[in-house]
């Protein structure tokens, strides 16, 4: 099968998603010059250096009282922080449950039962018993094509990791077993790890 995506795929449900997978989800948290906070997931999200260590996600829609975009961005255009949380299996449900389309007088922390810590280096609340949280300062939000399609690049200033992920040193994904998203309504969990050595070394 071959399709060009602008004449459509044919198929009962697009498959690009399905294509490009695992996808890392990236559970944005944010906070509003008016000191409101926010907590929503994002599958196209990535780290995309070590030197300084950065980060991105994308937001691909919009809420009829944020114009342009949806919360997420919407507060990191005021405050120009961000955190990046990373999910656990164990926390898949609530995490399922900020993604919904929430109003932005509503606080998902709150609304998904999820307890909020303070960030150390930016104005921001995290997730306080994610395996591990970036927290990161917005150094440029990029449009690209399509109506509500935006990139958010951040610098990661700040790293939390909870003690019981590392393993002899090494931060062991095992620990916690993250979730990847999938096409469709489909996710995984990161339960298998296996190690490959580079020619050069």
């Amino acid at each position: 099968m071959f399709y060009e995506p602008k004449d459509g795929h044919g198929l009962p449900h697009n498959p690009f998603n399905a294509v490009v997978t695992p996808r890392p989800i990236g559970w944005i948290s944010t906070r509003g010059a008016d000191g409101s906070d926010n907590l929503a997931p994002y599958s196209f999200f990535n780290a995309v250096a070590y030197v300084p260590p950065q980060v991105m996600f994308a937001s691909t829609s919009a809420k009829d009282d944020r114009g342009d975009t949806k919360d997420s961005v919407a507060n990191i255009r005021e405050t120009g922080v961000f955190t990046v949380n990373i999910v656990e299996y164990a926390m898949r449900d609530a995490m399922n449950r900020t993604s919904g389309p929430w109003g932005r007088e509503v606080n998902e922390f709150a609304d998904a039962g999820i307890d909020k810590a303070q960030c150390e280096t930016i104005n921001c609340g995290y997730v306080s018993g994610a395996p591990a949280a970036l927290e990161c300062r917005m150094t440029q939000i990029v449009k690209i094509e399509g109506e509500h399609n935006f990139v958010v690049f951040g610098e990661v200033t700040g790293v939390h990791l909870r003690d019981d992920c590392i393993i002899d040193g090494m931060f062991d994904v095992t620990t916690f077993q993250p979730v990847a998203r999938l096409g469709y309504k489909d996710y995984s969990a990161v339960r298998e790890v296996f190690s490959l050595t580079r020619p050069e070394e």
